[in-house]
């Protein structure tokens, strides 16, 4: 494995594929995060909300982005983290990570990163920026 701090701008982690999103997925995430709103967990009320079926929390797509730096936890720790949610991630959405150098600075690696769906449409976009010990 490449250790983070030899990646030069351009270049790229090991993208992540998750398994597809299942309701046990999103009533677990609504236990741990305390978002019970029922678009997440319950199909009646999501289309009663005007959506075809329910979605997944935003923050659940975010909090995945991390797995990408996960491995790299003995050399650093992600210092800062913004994203912008582009679009909904349904029930079986299979959503795969993603993650680009932009910048490196001498203790820093500032990211693209994104989550993308099996259509390949980005529904996370943001920057991470990762401090070297």
């Amino acid at each position: 494995m490449t250790k983070i701090r030899e990646l030069k701008v351009g270049e790229w982690l090991p993208e992540v594929k998750l398994p597809p999103v299942s309701r046990l997925d999103l009533i677990k995430y609504a236990g741990a995060s305390g978002d019970y709103n029922p678009i997440h967990t319950i199909d009646e009320e999501a289309k009663k909300a005007g959506l075809p079926g329910i979605i997944a929390h935003g923050m659940w797509t975010m909090g995945n982005l991390a797995k990408l730096f996960t491995p790299y936890y003995e050399e650093g720790f992600v210092q800062d983290y913004s994203v912008r949610f582009k679009s909904m991630v349904f029930l079986n959405d299979v959503v795969t990570l993603k993650a680009t150098v932009k910048e490196k600075e001498d203790r820093a690696l500032r990211f693209d990163v994104a989550a993308v769906n099996q259509d390949g449409k980005e529904v996370v976009k943001g920057e991470v920026v990762f401090s070297i010990y």
